[in-house]
Order: structure tokens, then C-alpha cells, then sequence
């Protein structure tokens, strides 16, 4: 359910212009290397934002931030817009990222010990969020299924928390694949954790960055069931590249879930950034304009990349994905080891090493597909230069 109002054109900024960066992606390698790995986007910031924050510091109010309403109130509004989904403001609690989002949330729903469910390949920190939070890491396997590619395994899932796994921590959508959940399989997911007592924490971080004519289903809308027992943590960080601001939501649909957030120390809230409550309640509220050019931007840097990899590294596989901008690259075909990643750095590229994602990555490698055109044709020709010459 896409608001309508007028696109603004995104672009990349030039390389010259990105390298004054201080972030770590452009700060980790030696200037000489393309970053094309950390989730951080080379779009400048959408102009409402940005004079947002400046006002803000003209006004020297960088001092602690207070209620989580404001950022409440505009999260509801996005959500109700864009995928018909209906948040109570008071419901919304913040802190300043989602992995500490995740760890908290955890940490009180979960006895130290207990199996918490995550499903490989994915996103790396999950499988030290779940330990520092006091669990054990249970691994369920993204499975290969009917045309589309892997998906949730709901049999391993019902395997698990029959077992005793008393949480699971979702992927909504799936990093690194940019998979979308459709309704029918997360509304499977919530019967399961209602049959056997398990609760669900759904990282929706990447929700926003839904592709067009693709539909986001946020976990906690599919039932009365996923309301009780789940617990939604997303933030405005990677839709609108504000990862370094530190503000992270908390949402939650249901009396039980409630009172187990209730229970939260006061200073995991305390801890968020001032600037992070303005920035993303001005991103929630006024910034979907920018956030659908950035789509479009990403949907051509996707384009684009499927036609430099057939033509100068046929041999490795890629499915666009269906949200984000984080490309899934199998290098198996290419035979490039079991962490192309390493070779593609020798190349000049920097890319995330599939296996950081699971075991289920060896041969794969993450690319950030929010470049310019002339950074992602240039990495693609750099990769494609490692290989022998043709006879």
C-alpha cells in the first residue's frame, strides 16, 4: 500500500564526494578498494532530513531524548500507509539500534539457556545476538522450494519448538537473500509458536526498502496469535541510511508481549540519540518520496548488475532480490573458493564473506547494490579482471 505523492530522483553521490566519508565503509579499507559490503547506502540523505537534524543542532538540542511518541505517532502513520497495518503509538518503544532492540527484547522473554531459533543464511550478528541475550543458538535452514528459491523450512521450525525451542528470531524480510515472507508462510510461523509456546522476535528492519509490487507483511498483523506472542524491531536506519543517529523502534500488538517490555530498564530507552528520535520520526512522516526514488534507484542498480555479471562473470548466479539493496551473489559456479570474498578484495572490491552469513553461504558473497552506476560497473570489471584469459 504505497502513499502516492511525487517521487525525488536519488542518485549517488560521486566517489570523490563519498571518500570524505568517516563511516566505516569508507574508512575499513585503504582508498584503493570499492566498499561495496556494509549496509550503508551512497545516497545523500533526503533533504527533510537533513535540515531536520541541522535544526536541531542550531537549536542545540543535543541534549538526552525523551518520550518515544513522536517517532511512535509517525511509525504508525508509515505503517498504516504503506502496508495497511495499524500500530497504537503508545505501543512503540525505542532504543538505539535493532540489535540491541533484539538483545533486550530477548533477554526478557527467554530463561538464560533457552533455544532460540534463527534461520541460515542470515544476517551474521544474529548468531552472537542470541547468546549475549542468554540463549543458544538452534539453526533452522532456509530450505530450496518451488520457483523463488529458498524459503522458510516450516517443518524444521515445527521440529524445533517441538523440541523445546522457546524462541524464534525472524527475518523479515530475509538478509541476505532480500526475500519477502508472504502472509500465508508467517501466518504458519504464528500457529506454530502458538501450538508450542514459543515467541517470535521479528527483525523488520529492511520492511521500508520492500520492493515496488512486492508486498510486505509485518508479523505482528497476520493474527490474534502473532499479536500475543510477538514482538516487532525495526528502524528508520537503513531506508533512509541513518544507521549512525542510533534510534531503533519496539513494537508491540498485544496485553502479554506488553507487559514483558514493561519490564525493560528504563536506560535502554535512555540510551537513544535525540537526533535519531527527530530523524526518523521526520523519515516515517515526510520522507517517502525519497524512499520510493531510492527504491527506484536500487531497482536499476539491480538491472544493471544482471547485465555486467553476464556479461563478464556469466558463471555467477544471482536472483535480484525482492527487498533491500543487498545482492546474494553464488560464486560456486565460478569456482572462487568457499569465501569469494577474499579474492574479490585481492580484485579491489569489498564484499561480505557468505560464510559470516551460516555455513549455508560458503561460495557466497553480499554486494551493496546502493552505488552509482559507474562504482558497481567498475567493481563488477575489477572482479571479472581476476579471471584467466579465454582461449
Amino acid at each position: 500500500m504505497l502513499q502516492a505523492g511525487v517521487m525525488t530522483k536519488v542518485t549517488a553521490e560521486p566517489l570523490a564526494v563519498l571518500r570524505t566519508r568517516t563511516s566505516a565503509k569508507w574508512t575499513v579499507y585503504e582508498p584503493h578498494i570499492l566498499p561495496l559490503w556494509v549496509a550503508e547506502m551512497d545516497y545523500p540523505l533526503a533533504p527533510v532530513i537533513a535540515q531536520g537534524i541541522v535544526e536541531r543542532v542550531l537549536a542545540n538540542d543535543t541534549g538526552y531524548a525523551s518520550s518515544p511518541l513522536p517517532v511512535g505517532e509517525a511509525f504508525s502513520g508509515f505503517a498504516s500507509r504503506r502496508w495497511g497495518w495499524a500500530v497504537e503509538p503508545t505501543a512503540v518503544r525505542m532504543t538505539t539500534d535493532v540489535s540491541v532492540a533484539i538483545v533486550e527484547t530477548l533477554r526478557v522473554l527467554i530463561a538464560p539457556g533457552d533455544a532460540v531459533v534463527i534461520t541460515p543464511p542470515v544476517y551474521p550478528p544474529f548468531f552472537d545476538l542470541v547468546p549475549e541475550a542468554g540463549g543458544t543458538v538452534v539453526e533452522v535452514p532456509l530450505v530450496a522450494s518451488r520457483p523463488g528459491g529458498p524459503r522458510l523450512d516450516l517443518d524444521g521450525l515445527e521440529r524445533a519448538f517441538a523440541a523445546g525451542a522457546k524462541a524464534f528470531l525472524l527475518c523479515n524480510p530475509h538478509n541476505p537473500l532480500g526475500l519477502v515472507h508472504t502472509a500465508d508462510e508467517l501466518r504458519a510461523v504464528a500457529d506454530l509458536a502458538e501450538k508450542y509456546g514459543v515467541v517470535v522476535v521479528s527483525d523488520e528492519i529492511h520492511g521500508p526498502l520492500v520492493h515496488p509490487g512486492v508486498a510486505f507483511t509485518p508479523y505482528l498483523s497476520v493474527s490474534e496469535s502473532a499479536r500475543d506472542h510477538g514482538v516487532a524491531v525495526t528502524s528508520a536506519s537503513k531506508a533512509w541510511n541513518l544507521a549512525g543517529v542510533k534510534c531503533a523502534l519496539m513494537v508491540t500488538a498485544g496485553d502479554r508481549m506488553n507487559r514483558h517490555l514493561e519490564t525493560l530498564p528504563e536506560e535502554v530507552q535512555f540510551r537513544t540519540s535525540i537526533l535519531g528520535v527527530h530523524s526518523s520520526a521526520i523519515a516515517f512522516e515526510h520522507g517517502e518520496d525519497w524512499l520510493d526514488g531510492a527504491l527506484a534507484a536500487i531497482g536499476e542498480s539491480s538491472g544493471l548488475l544482471q547485465s555486467l555479471l553476464a556479461q563478464h562473470l556469466p558463471l555467477v548466479g544471482y536472483t535480484p532480490p525482492s527487498a533491500s539493496y543487498l545482492a546474494w551473489l553464488d560464486f560456486r559456479g565460478a569456482d572462487w573458493g568457499d569465501d569469494p570474498s577474499v579474492r574479490a578484495l585481492a580484485a579491489g572490491v569489498a564484499l561480505n564473506p557468505g560464510p559470516s552469513f551460516g555455513v549455508q553461504g560458503t561460495g557466497f558473497a553480499r554486494l551493496n547494490l546502493a552505488c552509482g552506476p559507474e562504482v558497481l560497473t567498475e567493481a563488477v570489471e575489477r572482479l571479472a579482471r581476476t579471471l584467466p584469459p579465454s582461449n
